[in-house]
């Protein structure tokens, strides 16, 4: 499996198992699977609620003892409750001991959004601005961490070009990372750019549209990238998925790619993707397909009334 090289001196695999939408009971055994199978790279999050049965995994599969701690890359994320300094290394610990490690390769800011810890807010009124807390205090706690040896890199996730910029202006070390929604209808090729110039590596989630992801976060109009008929007929083609397209697509564009699958054939198919050799003219082809269409707006953290907006989020007419 080819992998990715970051400023630590890590390499991020290519192929990561993502461990979101995976339910409590199954994600162990998927884990265990995918591990068995070859996967090397683990893509976790406090917030998919799954971290402690994902730490018993790696401890089975550390104490059989053919693979070891050293040979899987391990992501997870900070979340928007956790960005005050004070509370970032609890937060990054807490996931250490979840996931029963000395250490993650990778930790990431998951949102550019701050809530507060209170539960009994609702709306607007859960929400913190930017201005209150910038992300710049946060990712200084970050920093500490990684000096501590408790991350080999950190990063962020959801960041436009204008937020990394921002970042880049006023930190320390650089975030080795930046992973977001990447698929051929969202294919941020001038993100990706600014980011290869600053020496960010990017990572996709999202690669085959999270067709299982909650219905309140679907768009009734929306179109599964995994029935494009172009994808389709350059599958047929290759005598492959059009997942696997999908995810061959991604690595090929020198991003790092995260499927989430429970499933043991189609874990076993995502990870026969980095065999799929896709040509120019493929490519070109794909590339014609960008719609700058997500499958996660981030609309959920633009309620009325609220510091943040789908223009402010995503800055999307901001240059760098």
């Amino acid at each position: 499996m080819k992998s990715f090289p970051l400023p630590s001196g890590n390499g991020m695999p290519a192929l990561g198992l993502g461990t979101w939408k995976s339910d409590p009971g199954v994600v162990a055994k998927a884990v265990q699977e995918a591990v068995n199978m070859g996967y090397r790279h683990i893509d976790c999050a406090a917030i998919y609620g799954n971290e402690k049965e994902i730490g018993e995994a790696f401890s089975d599969i550390f104490k059989e003892g053919s693979v070891k701690r050293e040979d899987l890359f391990i992501t997870s994320k900070l979340w928007n409750t956790e960005h005050d300094p004070e509370d970032v290394e609890t937060a990054l610990r807490k996931t250490l001991a979840d996931l029963q490690l000395d250490y993650l390769d990778l930790y990431l800011i998951h949102w550019p959004v701050l809530l507060n810890k209170d539960p009994e807010l609702e709306g607007a009124a859960k929400f913190i601005p930017l201005e209150d807390l910038p992300i710049e205090k946060t990712w200084e706690a970050l920093e500490k961490c990684k000096e501590k040896g408790l991350v080999k890199d950190i990063g962020v996730s959801n960041f436009s070009a204008k937020k990394i910029k921002e970042l880049l202006s006023k930190c320390r070390i650089k975030p080795s990372v930046n992973q977001i929604e990447l698929h051929p209808y969202l294919q941020s090729q001038e993100l990706i750019d600014y980011c290869a110039q600053e020496g960010v590596h990017v990572s996709a989630y999202s690669p085959l549209g999270s067709r299982d992801r909650p219905e309140s976060l679907k768009n009734p109009d929306e179109v599964p990238i995994l029935e494009d008929e172009t994808i389709a007929k350059i599958a047929a083609e290759k005598g492959a998925t059009s997942a696997q397209v999908l995810l061959s697509w991604a690595m090929q564009r020198g991003t790092s790619v995260l499927a989430k699958s429970t499933s043991s054939k189609r874990l076993k198919e995502n990870l026969e993707s980095a065999g799929v050799e896709l040509t120019e003219d493929d490519m070109k082809l794909i590339a014609g397909l960008d719609k700058n269409s997500r499958y996660v707006t981030g609309s959920f953290w633009c309620p009325e009334g609220g510091p943040y907006t789908m223009e402010n989020l995503w800055d999307e007419d901001a240059t760098c």
